[in-house]
């Protein structure tokens, strides 16, 4: 995606990666889920963002200086501390690596083209249920669970469970090979070891009716 975006039409607007505009704001609309220092889980809207920092609403409140990890469509993971309390939310300044701030500028500038362009919806990492959400996880030690998909993406999925394995923990969930990559309220989100078609997906994570 990252090629894809860089080149932006002419005419377009574009985001400058400089440190004279690093915290250059876009509006956006950009749903994901969020970490405190507490590691529980979040739902979170993102309503503004630079590569430098984003403004949030969230269902919790947080105090200046605390660490937040997010897990956001089309950025995948960023993080940062954040710098101020707004309504209904807080603002985070960003604290990543010079190529995720430069992935952050190039998807900032598809958002902000993509309507006014007519360019592609990206469904990378947008978030669906499945036709049928019940499906069978598999433990490391063989045992067999069943579980609800709560949510999933073509990388990972959020999955209602009371069996708990450990982070890091290869499992297979329906025919799909995946790894525990965090606890969440009431279960755990996976990562796939490898990404797929939506058609695909929906037929290799769900159990048969």
């Amino acid at each position: 995606m990252d090629a894809g975006l860089a080149a932006a039409p002419e005419g377009s607007k574009t985001l400058q990666v400089t440190d004279r505009r690093r915290h250059q704001r876009v509006q956006v609309d950009i749903l994901g889920r969020f970490m405190l220092e507490d590691r529980r889980e979040y739902p979170c809207q993102i309503i503004d963002m630079s590569p430098g920092g984003m403004a949030m609403i969230t269902p919790v409140e947080g105090r200046v200086g605390e660490r937040v990890v997010a897990y956001l469509d089309h950025l995948s993971r960023v993080e940062g501390r954040i710098s101020r309390v707004i309504d209904g939310g807080f603002a985070v300044e960003l604290r990543n690596t010079a190529r995720k701030r430069d992935k952050i500028a190039n998807v900032l500038t598809w958002l902000a083209n993509r309507d006014e362009l007519n360019l592609p919806e990206d469904r990378r990492h947008d978030r669906f249920v499945p036709k049928n959400p019940m499906t069978k996880m598999v433990l490391p030690d063989g045992s067999e669970h069943v579980c609800r998909i709560i949510d999933v993406s073509l990388s990972g999925a959020a999955i209602a469970t009371d069996s708990m394995p450990e982070m890091g923990d290869p499992i297979t969930l329906g025919k799909m090979q995946a790894r525990v990559v965090r606890r969440i309220e009431g279960g755990i989100a996976v990562e796939f070891a490898a990404v797929q078609s939506r058609e695909l997906l929906e037929h290799h994570i769900s159990a048969p009716d």
